[in-house]
Formats: C-alpha cells, structure tokens, sequence
C-alpha cells in the first residue's frame, strides 16, 4: 500500500461525480439497472459522492403517470434494487425517485450508501409555471423536518433538515436539493451550507432552451461562491419524454465560484463527471470569512435545526491520484483571456495608488532606481503611465543607476536604454567608491583585497543605493518608489531599513515575481509603450534574476537568486497556499508534485517560453517549502511588519500588517516545519 501521503483523502480533497445515466421513459427498473451501471464505474474511477438527475428512477417528463399507484410502487422497487446494489460499493449515490408518504407524492432526493438509505430530501420548490407543472403532481417538503419516511421495511429520515456526514472523513459533509430549489431566491443549499455542508448537489430534470446553460453554470457558480461551497450538478440526458421538451445532460462541479468540471451535452452515451472538490480548502475559506458566521447567526443558525445523519464512508488511503488541475502559477491565469484581463487590473491599480500618491505627496519629482532587472522596469513602466495620466511630463521622473562592485555591463546597458526610451530623466552614481569607503571604514577584509563576499558586503551596497534615492529625493522634490516585489518580502530577500526594504510608496509589494514578467509582457503586447520601450523589455525579460553585488566566478557565471534561494515559481505556489488558503504544508507539498512533477501535463499561461517550462520532483519540492516556511515564519516578518504602503493587488492576498497579513515578528517555523516533515513520505 502506498504513504498516506499521497492519498487525496489525505489532504481533504473529496472525488465527486455528476452522472449522466441512460435516461427511461416511465421505466423504473430499466432506469434502476442503468443508474447502478454508472455507480459501479463510479466505484471503479474510486468516486466518494455522485449526484444523479431529478426522478432519474421514475423519469420525469411523465405528466400524470406520476400519480399511478403502480407507477410509484415500481419506483419504490428500483430504489430498493439500487440500495441492494450499492452493498460492496464505495461512493455515496444521490438518487431521484417519486415517493409516496401520508397521502402525498414528493420528488426526492434519496442518499444511499453501502445498502443503507441515510434519508430521503423532499423537494420544497416547485415550478408551476411556463412548461412547468409539478403541482399537480407533487407536494412540497416545506416546512417538513424532523420526520421519517418508510422506505424498503425501514424508517429512514425525512425531511428538508438534513446534511450527511462521514463519521471517518472529517470534511466529506454533503446535502441535497432538487431543481428549482436553486432557481428560487432562497435555495436551500444555502441553510445547508449554513448548517455545515461542505458540498452541495442538485438532482435536476431541467430542460433545455437556447441560453440554459449559461444560466445553470451561472447559478452554480454563484452558489458556489455566495454559500461557500462545492457544488455538484447534474440534469437529465437524451432518452428522457420529448413531448414537449428536449433535454441536454448537463453535469458540472464548481468550487467556489470556480468550474472544475463540466460535461459534453447532447451526448447518447451515459457519462460521468468527475472532479475532487477541496472541502479541507472550502472549510478554511469558511474560518476566516467572519460573515459566513454572521450570516448563520442572521438565518437563526442552522445548524441547531438540521439532523446529520452519519455514516461510515472508509476510505483507504490509497494513491488514486487527482482529479482536478492544479493550476502552476496561482497568481497567473492559464487562459489568454483572463490573462490579459488580470494584468489590466494589476497594472492599472499600481498606476492609480502611484497617481494618488503623486497627488496627495505634493511631490514634484519620482525617483527610482533602475537596474535593468524585472522589478525596478516595471516599476518604472508603472511611473510613466501614471504620470502620463496626470498630464506631467516624464522628465519629471528621476531614474538613476547605481553601479556597484558586480553591476553588469548588460544589465546598467538595459537601464539606460530603457530610460531613454521611455523619455525619463537618467542618471548615474558610481557606489564603488563610497561602498569601499564604508567598508574600509568598518574593517571588512574587501576593502584589504581580500574576495570575502558575505551579507555585509551585499548589504553595504544595497543600503548605499537606498540611502543615495533617498537624499536624492530630499534634494530635488521628489519621492522614492520601490520596486521590491510580493515575493521577496514573503522570502525576506530585501534589505532591512536603509534598503530595498523601504521606499516613499512600493508599487510592487502586492505583486508577485510570477506575475510581474506576464505585466511587461503584456504591456508590450498592448501597446502601452513604443517600439524602442518594447525591444528594450524583450531584452529584461531574457536577463537571469540577480542581485548583482556578488562579482562573477571564475566561469563568468553571475550570482543568481534562484540557485541561492530557490525558484520563484514554486515560492509563489507556496506564497498563495500559505497566506491565502492557511493550507497544512504537507497538502502544499501534494498539489505542488501534481502541479509541478510533468512538464507535458496540465496548463501553461499563454505567452509562457517553452524553454523556461521546468518541473520538480518531490525530494525538491519539500526542500524549497522548507526553506521557504523558515524564512516566512521565523526569519523575515520584521521586515514586513515595517513596510512602506503600496497597493494590493492580487486577491490571493498581500504582506501588510495593516491588510491581509498580521503576524508576530518573533514567531518561530516549528509547527509548520514539523508538520511537512512528519507527513512526507
């Protein structure tokens, strides 16, 4: 048997199914027979949860059949021969069946596992309107809680209070609503989410018009999202009643308000969807949305009104690995589209906090720092624009390059030709000289011409640097702009205090490495700059990250970030699982081996270089989210709790203590570190 580690079930992920069967007309037992072939191939893909279609056992679209006693005697049968049949299978089944209690027909939703009815949903909405008739065939469910339904020779629970639950899976809690339930203003999903279910399925019939698609995915995303869920989808295929209606078989899974997975439609064959929904992450986003709670408290919590039928589910823990893509880049889109979207926004919420800046400072002049690296170009792109908006002349912006003991001919070359091309001010201050001066002064062996290149020796050309935009900008009216980005203060790769720490206003704080190179790209992509601005970016984003205050070697290799403190692509993966999602490092460590260990698997975003595409094994994974989680948790939150203001902007979130992040500068990395190193296999 394979480590737990690498077990979906493990980390919270939960593998649901939305089923398409076989559909027959006013056929119980045929209908029976084709939803129990599709729950085998659902244990055989190891699915937990499928969601069936609205009546798929009785069938829908069968008007006054319905109210036939041997109509609804052959649909409790087919219920039974299901329940019979999912004895030696694994998933939960969400079944549709029309049954009879106290006089009344309701359309339900039956949860079945392992040959056990947990309970049975009655349907509280019904439409009776358009081609909609239900009411005449149906009673509703609302209202009714706390009863029982005898189904197969047993009483089972009734009623619209129920959510189910595993007893052995924490997180693997669901509920059930039918159809219209989630057209209406006030869907139940919503109180039982309220009440603690992770996911939420709907049995659907719905048939299909032009524009119904979109308004189904529409909803279950809205759900999604607005009742802080999964939610799993599925309507009635071809073989349905086309009297009067059609049917598509629509099947999805959102997350969120994000689509996992969806369906073809208009397809004979039966299918089944299948996507592991997060319920760990969904549990967390919860936690730390205090208005979920609220809105509990406002609907009279829930949760003391609903029964939670549990059940032994018992997984075991095997590797089946992952039904769901893992996005690479979580800060960068995959989709061209939403690419450029994204850096529109980025790029326009740096301008306007920079512009607002500029108007609120007073200042005459911007003074940057311009390496020819990615961070101080963007920067500088974001300075332009902004003074562009303002109608005031680029030359009012003070770009300086600072030269020191490893500064490259290639990179002071880029500055310079950047600077020129867009119209600024430049200049330039050799720190040689004074670095040496300090140095001297401080008794460090460089200045006795000994090669000793330690953080002293970094940091004293880093803080002159700073130190020089800062006396620059008293003396000529302006204000220094960082150009220090979200990924190195989350590494502490910056200079504390009198250095690339501080700034007058850091536009690049709330934006991670990974996506700074998709902003330039895309400024050249649309026009935002010249030609001559666009060659000079073309050149940037082929330079290696560095520094630059460590000489080259003997091989002419120059110091790089990435061989030092690992790649930028997976601390930002880090990054975003951290601080957005407060994710447990070993489930980090899981969805970056799915994300990371085939270079030929999943998406890239557009525009990425095939030559830059690298993937990671694990051993190499759990390296760097080690470093990484020393460095965030003991080693570098000082630096962030004393950051200059800046702009967020990416809703996985930001650094400042006065935003998304609030952490002591003292804390240490022991729990995190403990817990990766005691789940990795």
């Amino acid at each position: 048997m394979s480590h737990r580690f690498y077990s979906h079930h493990t980390h919270g992920f939960i593998r649901v199914a939305a089923a398409t069967p076989a559909a027959m007309v006013g056929d119980p037992m045929a209908s029976a027979a084709a939803t129990i072939a599709l729950a085998q191939e659902a244990n055989r893909e190891r699915v937990d949860l499928v969601a069936f279609p609205e009546l798929n056992l009785t069938s829908y679209a069968i008007d006054d059949l319905h109210l036939q006693d041997a109509m609804l005697s052959a649909s409790e049968a087919a219920v039974a021969a299901v329940v019979q049949a999912s004895a030696e299978l694994r998933p939960v089944l969400l079944v549709g069946a029309a049954l009879r209690r106290n006089g009344r027909i309701y359309n339900c939703a039956v949860a079945i596992a392992r040959g056990r009815v947990l309970g049975v949903v009655p349907k509280s909405f019904l439409p009776n309107y358009r081609e909609y008739y239900e009411k005449r065939y149906f009673a509703s469910g609302l209202g009714l809680t706390g009863l029982t339904i005898a189904l197969g020779g047993q009483d089972v629970p009734f009623g619209t209070d129920l959510i189910f639950a595993a007893s052995d899976l924490p997180d693997f809690i669901f509920h059930a609503e039918i159809c219209e339930d989630f057209w209406s203003p006030t869907p139940p999903s919503t109180a039982g989410a309220l009440a603690g279910a992770l996911i939420c399925c709907n049995l659907s019939a719905s048939n299909i018009v032009i524009g119904k698609a979109r308004e189904r995915a529409m909803l279950c995303a809205a759900q999604s999202a607005r009742a802080v869920c999964a939610y799993v989808y599925s309507a009635t295929g071809p073989g349905e009643s086309t009297t009067d209606v059609a049917w598509d078989g629509q099947g999805m899974v959102h997350e969120l308000g994000e689509q996992l997975a969806t369906s073809g439609r208009f397809d004979l064959a039966t299918e089944l969807v299948v996507a592991d929904v997060d319920a760990g992450r969904i549990r967390l986003e919860r936690m730390r949305m205090g208005t979920f709670n609220d809105a509990a408290a406002a609907a009279g919590h829930p949760e003391t009104r609903f029964r939670r039928i549990c059940f032994d589910h018992a997984p075991d823990f095997a590797d089946a690995g992952l039904r769901r893509a893992i996005r690479r880049f979580p800060f960068v889109p995959d989709t061209a589209e939403t690419l450029d979207e994204d850096c529109y926004e980025a790029f326009n919420i740096q301008v306007e906090g920079l512009r607002k800046r500029a108007v609120a400072s007073g200042t005459k002049r911007l003074v940057i720092g311009v390496s020819g690296g990615l961070d101080s170009t963007h920067a500088l792109l974001v300075a332009a624009k902004a003074f562009d908006r303002l109608g005031r002349p680029r030359t009012d912006i003070l770009g300086f390059t600072l030269p020191g003991f490893a500064t490259g001919e290639a990179t002071k070359a880029s500055a310079w030709a950047l600077m020129r091309a867009l119209g600024i001010t430049g200049d330039e201050i050799d720190i040689t000289p004074a670095a040496h001066q300090m140095l001297g002064d401080m008794g460090h062996p460089f200045a006795d011409g000994q090669p000793q290149y330690d953080v002293t020796f970094e940091n004293v050309q880093a803080g002159l640097r700073t130190d020089y935009l800062f006396r620059l900008a008293n003396q000529r009216e302006g204000i220094v702009i960082g150009t220090g980005d979200l990924s190195e203060l989350a590494l502490g790769w910056c200079t504390y205090g009198v250095g690339d720490q501080m700034s007058h206003y850091a536009v690049n704080a709330g934006v991670p490495k990974t996506l700074i190179q998709h902003l330039i790209r895309w400024t050249e992509r649309t026009g935002q700059y010249d030609q001559a601005t666009n060659r000079v970016l073309t050149d940037i984003l082929a330079t290696e990250i560095s520094p630059e205050l460590v000489p080259a070697g003997a091989d002419g290799a120059i110091q790089s970030t990435q061989d030092r403190i690992g790649p930028y692509e997976l601390h930002d993966f880090f990054l975003h699982h951290v601080v957005r999602l407060g994710l447990a490092p070993s489930k980090i460590a899981f969805m970056a081996l799915h994300a990371w260990r085939d270079v030929d698997a999943g998406c890239w975003p557009p525009h990425f270089p095939p030559d830059g595409r690298n993937g990671y094994d694990l051993a190499t994974i759990a390296k760097w989210l080690e470093s990484f989680l020393d460095r965030f948790f003991r080693t570098s939150q000082f630096k962030r709790s004393a950051i200059p203001n800046g702009p967020k902007v990416a809703s996985a979130g930001a650094l400042s203590p006065r935003g998304d992040w609030r952490a002591p500068s003292d804390g240490t990395a022991t729990v995190w570190i403990d817990e990766l190193r005691g789940a990795l296999p």
